[in-house]
């Protein structure tokens, strides 16, 4: 009997963790693929006589999605609060399987002029307020759902999610770059990735729509602006710490191929393959960077590898600015095992920094905050700061300044009593 109820509790464990994990993956590949080929949509959706220029373009689309995350945020986390975690995590994922799928069908510039960088600064925006919503919702629902001493562990999968479908976007843009030639990728070959990752978004959203729904557990019936009022020490703490986070996954993971293709001069298909592996590593050191937070402290991982972080950005993305392949990919997969670390104590974290009759809405409003608007914006801001300053390090110090303002309320921001229970029977 004692192991018919081990089976048990394992099945359980393994479909929550399927149901929170399964709309990341979904998600921020077709959220990923943009950032891929930022490049050849700059060229056919923002046409200039200035490469640099249209870069800049696509890169300010890019940030378009990013900047709704926070509206994504409150709106999805208000469906959480109020209808239940999995009626978010559903209408989410359909969020995004539809403007993907018509990303992948849009004219071009040349095609039918100013309505198409329009419609796809359209489609981004929707997409923004999808993964506004997603992801805090699968966190917290992974959290909740969790046994009391593997709480961080559970909720990583979430991030997990998300990284497998970012490094599924950065792969199948390896292959499409690899196996088409640089005119047909332009000319059509980049569309294949978003078609792709619409129907798998789709089949997510089949998957989700089949469970059954939760109540809503005591939803606070407060206006969002009551919610503001009443935690914004809560939601402005929360924010504060995840900035310079957000910087360095966008830095590391989107930025950094158009970097490495445009300013290390590297082929795309090199510049994808280097994103791969780093991500690769990143994947695989997640769960256990979540192991070890359970057992020594989510505070206490987080604080050493932000500091970690602060110490090393300097040095490592002078390492990335290299002409030959070994350093860059050694940089960057010290930046991938130091974010992975990172990681591994914040969604934990995140999630006991919020009381839990507002944690759906005062946790998408402080994640969406510092990721939509820091982090979501660095590639265009990166993309800024070298064409003004000249100077190839110049997005490294853009990501030291935002890591030294988190790392700084991490350590004298964050006390004991700001911690609240995941749930009733956790110990943080």
């Amino acid at each position: 009997m004692p192991e018919h109820s081990s089976l048990n509790q394992q099945s359980g464990l393994l479909k929550i963790i399927l149901v929170g994990l399964i709309g990341n993956v979904m998600e921020w590949y077709d959220f990923a693929v943009y950032g891929y080929f930022a490049g050849i949509l700059g060229k056919l959706f923002f046409p200039s006589s200035d490469p640099g220029l249209s870069l800049i373009a696509s890169f300010g689309a890019f940030a378009a999605g990013f900047l709704m995350r926070p509206l994504g945020g409150i709106l999805f986390g208000r469906i959480g609060d109020s209808l239940g975690r999995q009626a978010a995590m559903s209408l989410s994922v359909l969020a995004m399987a539809i403007p993907t799928v018509l990303m992948a069908l849009l004219p071009t510039y040349h095609q039918i002029g100013i309505f198409a960088p329009i419609t796809l600064v359209g489609l981004r925006v929707i997409q923004g307020l999808s993964v506004g919503g997603e992801y805090t919702s699968s966190l917290i629902y992974l959290a909740e759902n969790g046994p009391s001493h593997r709480k961080a562990f559970t909720a990583i999968w979430g991030s997990w999610g998300a990284v497998l479908g970012m490094l599924l976007g950065s792969g199948v843009g390896l292959v499409t770059a690899s196996f088409l030639a640089p005119e047909a990728l332009e000319l059509w070959g980049w569309r294949i990735p978003f078609a792709l990752g619409g129907l798998v978004a789709l089949s997510g959203w089949w998957i989700r729509r089949r469970l059954p729904m939760e109540p809503p557990s005591h939803a606070e019936k407060s206006s969002i602006r009551d919610v503001i009022k009443n935690y914004r020490s809560h939601i402005a703490r929360v924010a504060l710490i995840n900035i310079g986070f957000g910087v360095a996954y966008y830095t590391v993971f989107v930025y950094a191929v158009t970097y490495i293709r445009n300013i290390d001069q590297f082929s795309e298909s090199v510049a994808l393959e280097l994103n791969t592996l780093s991500m690769l590593i990143l994947l695989l050191a997640l769960p256990f960077a979540a192991w070890v937070s359970d057992r020594i402290g989510r505070r206490k991982v987080v604080t050493i590898s932000m500091s970690l972080l602060v110490l090393g950005t300097i040095p490592l993305f002078g390492l990335i600015h290299s002409s030959i392949e070994s350093p860059v990919f050694m940089a960057e997969a010290l930046f991938a095992l130091l974010v992975a670390m990172t990681s591994g104590g914040m969604v934990a974290l995140n999630v006991e920094l919020i009381p839990r009759e507002v944690r759906c809405t005062g946790l998408a409003l402080a994640y969406n905050l510092a990721h939509g608007i820091f982090g979501g914006t660095t590639p265009l801001i990166a993309a800024w700061l070298l064409r003004t300053t000249g100077d190839p390090i110049a997005p490294a110090y853009w990501l030291l300044g935002t890591l030294v303002l988190s790392t700084t309320t991490l350590l004298f921001g964050v006390k004991d009593h700001h911690i609240h229970p995941i749930s009733p029977e956790s110990k943080p």
